[in-house]
């Protein structure tokens, strides 16, 4: 399985972009935005992370599908506007996933072959209460022994200015799984234009 990326939705843009201008306003101005609005918001959004410049990008938001190993969600949740909306769960879906065909190609194959016979061993403690001990306990070794590869897929919720600060830490990261995100976001719509990412690329 393949890290992925997409089937996104994305809300506000057009909104946003107009309420940039709120700051110099002494009415909300709620017409269609035009090409003076995304000239301020392309001035704006691509200000330095932090300054607060680029506050008006929280409100283009969007709806992603990421598939993505374990070791890649680590890193992806330490971003705070990055939300799980629902998730695949190895809780109700353990022993239903074929493991061979959930991990990344680098899964070492020996370690696939092992959460393979753990789950084997699983399936032949017989039924029964007087069984459930023995079976926790050998479900909570196969979860246990999941390997870093082994992926799950999410629907998430972000925005433009959490996907901005993301694309900055992680444009040139060792993990090729950011260099695919990242492409992905250089085609959402007016991403870069209005980020000013474009001098990381």
């Amino acid at each position: 399985m393949n890290f992925s990326v997409g089937n996104e939705y994305v809300y506000g843009l057009d909104r946003a972009v107009k309420a940039s201008g709120n700051p110099l306003r002494t009415k909300v101005d709620t017409s269609a935005s035009n090409e003076k609005d995304y000239l301020r918001a392309q001035k704006l959004g691509s200000c330095h992370t932090g300054e607060g410049h680029d506050n008006y990008l929280k409100g283009i938001t969007l709806h992603v599908d990421v598939c993505a190993p374990l070791y890649w969600w680590k890193e992806a949740q330490r971003y705070h506007w990055f939300d799980f909306v629902s998730s695949q769960s190895t809780m109700h879906c353990l022993l239903k996933f074929d493991v061979a065909e959930q991990c990344v190609d680098e899964t070492d194959p020996a370690i696939i072959r092992r959460v393979q016979e753990l789950v084997a061993a699983y399936r032949e403690i017989p039924e029964g209460p007087e069984h459930d001990d023995e079976r926790k306990a050998q479900w909570r070794i196969i979860v246990a022994s999941l390997p870093e590869g082994f992926c799950l897929t999410a629907t998430m919720i972000t925005n433009y200015q959490q996907l901005k600060t993301m694309y900055i830490q992680r444009r040139h990261h060792k993990l090729k799984e950011w260099h695919v995100f990242c492409d992905w976001c250089e085609k959402l719509p007016h991403f870069v234009e209005l980020t000013g990412v474009d001098k990381f690329i």
